[in-house]
């Protein structure tokens, strides 16, 4: 009768182990990823659910469509829903290692990037159009319509791809062939040239730091006139108050900047981590900023309690 050497049958244990421990390990991967995108799942639904009350209240309401700060704010959730399908369908992609024209990828590369940066620089927009209200009064009417929020818009998200056709021209000056390979399609595989991440943290930097500064600027100026007025409940006060949320709205677009920390750590291509990082980074923010303008706006705040159920009323309080 043969007997295995002990050496033998420890290094038979250790892989069965090993290999138990591995199964364990990705059950819990996946059912940890299947309940994010749950999560993620839900969380579209509610945005829907919330554009589609802010919408009909827009539509449906006449001193609502003809103020410019409703069209633009419409402009942001509707900017912000895109941002994250398109990012939601490109972390599912990658997760899934489905292989994309390169061409295809980079376009939808640019339509994700390029609507992150559309909401900071439309609270700018916003913040703006709030200064001239209080501070020019007289010139709020001419300067502050419908038809200029449409142009302002038009504009933003014009200024917001210039920053991708400077880098297409670059990666098309750098003789790669990569325009014709297909490839998992994630941001920073789309990189054959250092100049890339210079323009693109170039393009980050300026982006928030003008919109900072605006912000700023905005808040300011309306609180000067505040003081003039000396009066908490004037309309130049209720503005300061709406200047201060877009800057925290702002923030709040600044924490999905967080997620190139995360992309660079030794686990960042674990699917959950990826998970974890869109949903924290990525997803949350936008889910949390429209909302919380709608809730304290209270033009919208009446429409949006009429259109919630009863139990959801109960936490906006009554008007």
């Amino acid at each position: 009768m043969n007997i295995a050497p002990p050496n033998m049958v420890n290094s038979s244990e250790l892989q069965s182990d090993l290999t138990q421990v591995s199964a364990i390990s990705n059950q819990v991967s996946y059912y940890a990823r299947a309940i994010l995108i749950l999560l993620i799942l839900v969380g579209f639904g509610f945005i829907v659910y919330f554009i589609t009350m802010i919408l009909n209240a827009f539509f449906s309401t006449p001193h609502i469509r003809d103020k410019a700060r409703y069209v633009l704010f419409i402009y942001m959730i509707l900017n912000d829903a895109w941002f994250l399908f398109v990012g939601f369908f490109m972390m599912v992609a990658f997760q899934l290692q489905i292989y994309i024209y390169v061409p295809v990828c980079y376009v939808v590369y640019i339509v994700s990037s390029a609507s992150f940066k559309v909401t900071p620089y439309n609270l700018a927009a916003m913040a703006l159009e709030q200064y001239v209200a209080i501070c020019h009064p007289l010139r709020h009417a001419e300067f502050c319509t419908t038809f200029r929020a449409h142009v302002v818009f038009t504009m933003i998200c014009s200024i917001s791809t210039i920053p991708y056709v400077v880098e297409l021209y670059v990666m098309l000056s750098s003789f790669t062939n990569i325009f014709n390979l297909y490839i998992v399609c994630w941001h920073q595989l789309l990189v054959v040239n250092p100049i890339q991440d210079i323009i693109r943290s170039l393009t980050l930097i300026l982006c928030f730091s003008s919109v900072g500064i605006v912000i700023l600027f905005t808040y300011v100026k309306i609180t000067l006139v505040a003081r003039r007025l000396s009066s908490r409940s004037s309309s130049a006060s209720k503005a300061g108050k709406t200047v201060m949320l877009h800057a925290f709205q702002l923030l709040l677009c600044m924490t999905s900047v967080l997620s190139t920390l995360t992309e660079s750590l030794p686990v960042a291509q674990n699917e959950v981590v990826i998970t974890i990082n869109f949903y924290i980074f990525t997803c949350m923010p936008r889910f949390i900023s429209p909302v919380i303008y709608g809730i304290s706006d209270e033009t919208l705040k009446k429409y949006i309690r009429r259109s919630m159920p009863h139990y959801f009323q109960k936490l906006l309080g009554k008007n």
